[in-house]
Parts: structure tokens; C-alpha cells; sequence
């Protein structure tokens, strides 16, 4: 199984996010986190990352006669590569969204299930915002988004941290009008006079 293959699927991508931050866990601390999804589902996902080089084992431990692995994610393994992106069909691509989805609307779901849940002290956020940008414009604008973003993906977990999904989502709903709209829009929004 490809990077993309593992990496476009809901539980394997809650699993990956439940193990940002340096974190080894076990798969039942795993199901924990996970609780909308069976054991069985999560063992076998926990398998299959490990399998295709996204988790390993980072210890290993004997308990009540059983060995119990704690996992850590392999940073370097737990992303797409530009070449993979790039040979990505539309069918892929709708597949991997419809997987971010899945993941915001479970993750979301889980939260909001939380006695602690409080929107607005938490700062949830779910805007969104329909902005004209040429190609300069929007580099500058995942540039930034990057910038941002980036450093704080090296943090661990810690009193005071909590987590959060964060989650970019760009693409074009209408392409760029012709010079004619432009002249169009232009003349009706001067006004008289103008």
C-alpha cells in the first residue's frame, strides 16, 4: 500500500493525528482517543500504518503475559510527497478530501461529546472565505499559512498545550472573470458621477 493509500483513509488519519507531538501510544490508548470506531477497526489500521512504514514501535513490554507495543509516528513517513501529489488523479483527490472530512466531522463530533466542550472558550473557528487572489497572491497566502503553522508541529504534548486540528483547505470555486465582467463590475460599482 502506497503513502497515499494509507494516508487517505479517516481511521488511519485520526490515528496519525492522535500521534503528532512525539507521542507513543498503545493501540487501546489509541481506541481511547478513538472511541466511534471499533477495537478491532483500530488494531487493524494500527497494523496496516505500521506495516507501510508510517508508525513504528517505539518500546515494547510484557503485561499479564501479553506484549504490549507503544507506537510513535514516523514524522518523514506521515505526509505525501510533491512526486505522489503530482501524480494524483481527480479520483484521488476526491477520495482524500472526502477522507479530511470524514476526519473533521468525527473529530468534531468526538469534541462536542465532551462534557469540557465550550466553543467559544476554545476558540473554535469554521469560517469561511470566498477571496479573489491572482497566483502571487495565493503563494503568498499558503506561505504564510505554512510560516504559521509549521513550528507548531514540532510541539509535544504538555500541561497548558491542547491540540488542535487545523485544517487549510484550498481550491478555486470560480475562475478568474474576463476583462469584459471586470469592465462590467467596474462601471457598476463607481456610481454616478465617478
Amino acid at each position: 500500500m502506497d503513502a497515499f493509500e494509507l494516508l487517505a483513509h479517516p481511521v488511519r488519519l485520526r490515528v496519525v493525528h492522535a500521534m503528532r507531538g512525539g507521542r507513543e501510544l498503545t493501540t487501546a490508548d489509541l481506541c481511547d482517543r478513538i472511541r466511534d470506531v471499533s477495537k478491532a477497526t483500530v488494531y487493524r489500521h494500527v497494523d496496516l500504518l505500521t506495516a507501510g512504514g508510517v508508525l513504528e514501535v517505539a518500546q515494547e513490554r510484557r503485561v499479564r503475559g501479553a506484549v504490549e507495543r507503544h507506537y510513535r509516528l514516523r514524522r518523514e513517513r506521515a505526509g505525501i510527497d510533491p512526486a505522489t501529489a503530482n501524480a494524483l488523479s481527480l479520483k484521488d483527490h476526491r477520495s482524500a478530501f472526502a477522507a479530511a472530512m470524514a476526519v473533521l466531522t468525527a473529530e468534531f463530533t468526538a469534541y462536542l461529546g465532551r462534557d469540557t466542550a465550550d466553543p467559544v472558550a476554545d476558540l473554535v473557528g469554521y469560517r469561511q472565505h470566498a477571496i479573489w487572489l491572482n497566483a502571487d497572491e495565493l503563494h503568498n497566502i499558503i506561505d504564510g499559512m505554512r510560516r504559521a503553522i509549521a513550528p507548531g508541529l514540532a510541539n509535544e504534548p504538555s500541561p497548558g498545550r491542547t491540540q488542535y486540528l487545523i485544517s487549510p483547505i484550498l481550491f478555486p470555486v470560480e475562475v478568474p472573470p474576463t476583462d469584459t465582467d471586470n469592465t462590467a463590475a467596474d462601471s457598476r460599482t463607481q456610481g454616478p458621477g465617478v
